[in-house]
């Protein structure tokens, strides 16, 4: 997924796996804007790393998944809840 974020940003993604000091870095910028100059890549910004630590984890809001056969009396209803972590940009260079 594409998300826009800024330095001191909180942001949902899904599920990482986290190192042990509890900071992810994404590499694979799409599109860098400092105010002066906006940098596209094609596909990716060279060299541009966003670097952010590990807010909490948890998990989303439950979603009915509901199937349904007509004339065959099949009904069945599940839950799912989509796991995230919510990271904190804390540096984008």
């Amino acid at each position: 997924m594409q998300y826009k974020v800024s330095e001191g940003d909180v942001v949902s993604v899904e599920k990482l796996a986290p190192s042990a000091d509890g900071k992810v870095s994404f590499d694979k910028v799409l599109l860098k804007d400092d105010g002066k100059e906006t940098v596209i890549g094609t596909p990716y910004v060279k060299g541009s790393v966003v670097s952010a630590i590990v807010a909490k984890e948890g998990r989303g809001k439950k979603k009915i998944v509901f199937r349904f056969h007509p004339k065959t009396r099949y009904r069945k209803t599940k839950g799912h809840r989509q796991a995230y972590t919510a990271v904190s940009i804390s540096k984008i260079s």
